[in-house]
């Protein structure tokens, strides 16, 4: 398809005459007429606007084949306009992604950390020789536990609010200006390198955070050390997800540009339609650990919640998706 049929079709899909285009471009009608008659060309700049205005790639404008990239997906997404991301607007974008990801990681990495003091303590006032009560142990573990998680969903809460204005990224089909793919690529394949390092490095700290509980069980340690392998079990994996955050905030921000990975059009409607989950689920997750804690076994078993929750959650996040989006395939 060359570029006048281009610019023929997409006028037509919009329901636009050549001279309602002709105003949106700031030219004559007859321009219009040329570019559709293949009398002549757009420059570079109408080129753009026009890419702008349909809401597609320049690439696609300018190349003489038939892709099937067109435009809006207006079936799918109705109530939304696709948005045009610019040189600047998308470089702001990623460089706040940046600096949020370190925020970002330490919070998160703190909430996984927040049962390690009421576990700890719950456990020395059990089978310790500190002179404190249970009642003690276990009202301080929770008002430390709280703080924790407060302090790390504020600073969640606080980054998200800082990215509220780039949401549409996300969640919404978008279309990049001219310069905009090559950026986000060649910038997503230079640290391409870190975050492989960090996914790998990762996974082998929660695998090898098992291994103190499973030396303990072998060697028939004391319930006190059992509390001090779980401490370092769920240490070791906030270490983890520190580094699990960081590096997919940063690689996400790039995938969202370019509308890969988690962020391809299909999977972004699948997301917008099971977004209810990990709030619900991790809610019920925190009432299970604190009534497993107070009327269970102990805080002992109880900070086996959190690893088990998260492999759980993971399982069924996937099993949603997969779900949501055969039901999608078959619509």
């Amino acid at each position: 398809m060359m570029l006048s049929e281009k610019i023929m079709t997409l006028r037509k899909k919009k329901g636009w005459s050549q001279e309602e285009l002709a105003e949106k471009l700031d030219i004559s009608r007859q321009s219009v007429s040329k570019w559709e008659s293949a009398s002549s060309v757009p420059d570079i700049d109408k080129i753009i606007q026009l890419s702008h205005i349909f809401g597609v790639s320049t690439d696609w404008l300018l190349k003489d084949e038939e892709e099937t990239e067109v435009v809006l997906r207006e079936e799918e997404y109705e109530e939304t306009d696709v948005k045009v991301v610019s040189m600047e607007e998308a470089g702001r974008f990623i460089e706040l992604e940046r600096k949020l990801a370190i925020p970002r990681a330490l919070a998160t990495a703190l909430c996984v950390l927040s049962p390690v003091p009421l576990i700890l303590l719950s456990g020395i006032s059990e089978l310790g020789n500190m002179a404190i009560t249970e009642d003690m142990a276990g009202g301080t573990g929770v008002a430390v536990l709280l703080i924790l998680l407060a302090v790390g969903v504020a600073v969640l809460v606080f980054s998200e609010n800082r990215l509220e204005k780039y949401e549409y990224i996300e969640k919404e089909i978008i279309t990049l200006q001219y310069g905009v793919k090559g950026m986000a690529s060649k910038k997503k394949e230079e640290f391409s390198g870190i975050y492989n390092l960090c996914i790998t490095s990762g996974t082998v700290l929660c695998i090898l955070g098992v291994v103190p509980l499973m030396m303990m069980a072998a060697f028939s340690a004391a319930d006190i050390v059992y509390i001090y392998g779980v401490c370092i079990l769920l240490a070791m994996v906030s270490v983890a997800v520190l580094m699990f955050v960081w590096a997919g905030c940063i690689r996400g921000s790039y995938d969202k540009l370019l509308q890969e990975g988690d962020y391809t059009a299909e999977k972004k409607t699948v997301e917008r339609k099971t977004s209810f989950f990990p709030g619900a689920y991790w809610c019920l997750v925190v009432a299970i650990f604190l009534a497993w804690g107070f009327h269970g076994d102990s805080w002992k078993t109880a900070g086996m919640v959190w690893p088990v929750a998260a492999l759980i959650f993971v399982v069924i996040q996937c099993i949603l998706k997969a779900i949501v989006g055969a039901r999608q395939g078959k619509s």
